[in-house]
């Protein structure tokens, strides 16, 4: 690509159209890997999921490219690729892949991968976690777990603690719901999850443990009862900022961004960061993350077709500011540089 388009057909180096979904990008000695969900195959509605028309494709694994320039992508394959003989396996493909997200654990060496991994029901709720010696895998898978079993969030008031209904109750034990997801490694090398837990209403950010590979149980509850999903988060001059969407399935929604002086809160809403037409649906997309590129961030989403998920297209556009609100505008064609 000579420059950025969104909304249309990316194609890789070979010709072909990047196939990268729900991802994230790693910035590692001067080479961005793209790491996403490989969409493949019919787009078909499962039985289990009619009630509110969750479309889907069989699991195919996750995809890597790399790029010196965000033009430019060459396909690296299936750094975790599907399991076809075994049905209760998480990586099976009539299972739930999505938003894989890794970072790089410079102590360790090791490159981490986060992902939300899920029953086609969407019941269990699940992280799952895998690891490689380079960028560009493969990935050995390590396994899935609710997080925080048995934990109570650090900032949990006693009502909090005692409705049996409640979400955060009826989970304590067996774990924390984890659904759309991504991972944050901070200036000093601590890392963090964020997840939209307790069936979507509420964001949980959970301390990642110092391999990257788990959690500390250290974790806290940030926008009760805002059901915000695909979580992006960033970090500027001292600031900690997260953009998200709300909860329409496949429909595109509203951005939402906020503020705050420290990871765990409090967390300021400063309201939707995009301006003009089609604002109010994210110009037709759902953030999946924002990648610090020079002295700028990108704001990375997709446009899904549910009707035709492996057709999805990107959306990929600078983040600007108004004093200390993240600012997102159309641009037909842009250039990283």
């Amino acid at each position: 690509m000579k420059e950025i388009r969104s909304g249309e057909v990316w194609p890789d180096s070979e010709g072909k159209p990047v196939n990268a979904h729900g991802g994230g990008v790693l910035a590692h000695e001067g080479t961005y890997y793209w790491y996403g969900e490989i969409k493949q195959g019919k787009t078909y509605l499962p039985d289990c999921n009619k009630s509110w028309g969750g479309t889907r494709v069989d699991v195919t694994g996750v995809s890597c490219y790399a790029s010196k320039d965000l033009l430019e992508w060459k396909n690296l394959g299936n750094v975790l690729p599907a399991v076809t003989d075994d049905p209760k396996h998480d990586l099976h493909i009539g299972m739930v892949l999505e938003r894989p997200k890794v970072i790089y654990n410079a102590a360790t060496k090791k490159f981490v991968l986060w992902f939300h991994a899920d029953s086609m029901d969407y019941a269990a709720a699940k992280c799952g976690v895998a690891v490689s010696d380079k960028p560009e895998g493969p990935f050995t898978y390590l396994g899935s777990f609710r997080p925080n079993a048995g934990k109570w969030p650090a900032n949990a008031k006693e009502e909090d603690k005692k409705d049996p209904k409640a979400p955060l109750v009826r989970d304590h034990d067996a774990g924390q719901m984890a659904r759309d997801l991504t991972v944050f490694v901070d200036e000093d090398g601590k890392g963090y999850l964020f997840t939209a837990s307790e069936d979507n209403a509420t964001m949980h950010i959970s301390e990642l443990t110092d391999d990257y590979l788990g959690l500390t149980g250290k974790y806290a509850r940030v926008f009760p009862g805002r059901m915000m999903e695909a979580p992006a988060v960033f970090k500027r001059e001292g600031k900690y900022y997260i953009i998200a969407s709300g909860c329409t399935a496949w429909a595109p929604n509203a951005a939402r961004s906020a503020v705050a002086d420290s990871i765990w809160g409090p967390w300021r809403e400063l309201g939707n960061p995009c301006q003009g037409e089609k604002a109010e649906t994210t110009f037709q997309s759902q953030g999946t993350y924002v990648l610090p590129y020079k002295e700028g961030f990108v704001f990375l989403a997709d446009r899904w077709n549910k009707d035709d998920l492996p057709d999805s297209r990107y959306v990929w556009l600078p983040i600007g500011f108004q004093g200390d609100k993240p600012v997102l505008q159309w641009k037909d064609g842009w250039k990283p540089e």
